[in-house]
């Protein structure tokens, strides 16, 4: 008793602490029930944010190859994910009416949420969320392997089988994929692929890099990237093309069963 334990709370704590108080007495002001928000003088220190390497296109080629090799039934799912940039949310949420194989391209206009004790199949949260995205041809191939294994699933569970929304990824039984579980998957494979662990989200920032790996066409990627301006992305095209890229994106394409067009 008496003796600090030296342990503080972090800046991220301090920050979310006075950022509740704020709004609370926002509040009371609001109902006149005081004449002054004390809580906006105070300055709290900005936390810090954790800085994590993505993945090389050299270690997300090992993942995927590890993938494919291993008949993962998420596979196409880390294809979207990776050469896409598509969210957690919007790749659960994904329907079979949602892409067009021959056009080649995917909308983006629903996700799949948790809310309490529900798993819920919303749309996006904003209009300029829904976009028309061109699927690379590696990934349209991903995304027939597993129509097929769907198919296999729906056969196998027969009266068992759950038909969610025509969902793409799903259940052995057709439900939709819990969220977290999706992340938690996701951390499994890295570690089986001999991967160094990142978060799901960081995902995001390896989809340049593959984009240029698999020759999309600079205005396609444009698209598929969300830049409002051409000369962004040809900075990009402009850093990746190294010959160990290369490799990885023809390894996967041999796992694959060729280059899938």
């Amino acid at each position: 008793m008496g003796d600090c334990c030296e342990s503080y709370p972090s800046r991220r704590v301090i920050q979310g602490s006075r950022d509740a108080l704020r709004a609370a007495l926002t509040h009371a002001v609001t109902e006149e029930e005081i004449g002054k928000n004390v809580a906006s003088l105070v300055k709290v220190p900005k936390p810090r944010r954790k800085r994590i390497k993505p993945w090389s296109v050299v270690e997300a080629g090992r993942f995927l190859a590890d993938g494919v090799v291993r008949e993962d039934h998420l596979f196409a799912a880390w294809m979207l994910v990776l050469c896409l940039g598509l969210r957690r949310g919007e790749v659960l949420g994904l329907t079979w009416k949602s892409i067009d194989f021959d056009a080649g391209e995917l909308y983006v206009d629903h996700q799949i949420q948790r809310a309490g004790r529900q798993i819920l199949h919303r749309e996006t949260k904003t209009e300029d969320s829904d976009d028309f995205l061109p699927v690379p041809s590696l990934c349209l191939k991903a995304l027939r392997m597993r129509q097929a294994q769907q198919t296999g699933d729906r056969k196998a569970a027969g009266e068992l089988w759950q038909d969610s929304h025509g969902l793409v990824f799903t259940t052995k039984y057709g439900t939709p994929i819990e969220p977290g579980n999706l992340t938690r998957m996701f951390a499994l494979r890295a570690r089986r692929a001999g991967l160094r662990a990142i978060p799901l989200r960081n995902t995001r920032h390896t989809c340049s890099s593959l984009l240029v790996a698999l020759k999309v066409h600079p205005k396609v990627a444009q698209r598929i990237l969300r830049h409002s301006q051409i000369a962004m992305t040809m900075e990009v095209y402009a850093e990746a093309s190294e010959e160990e890229v290369r490799d990885a994106i023809v390894k996967l394409s041999e796992a694959m069963g060729g280059s899938g067009g």
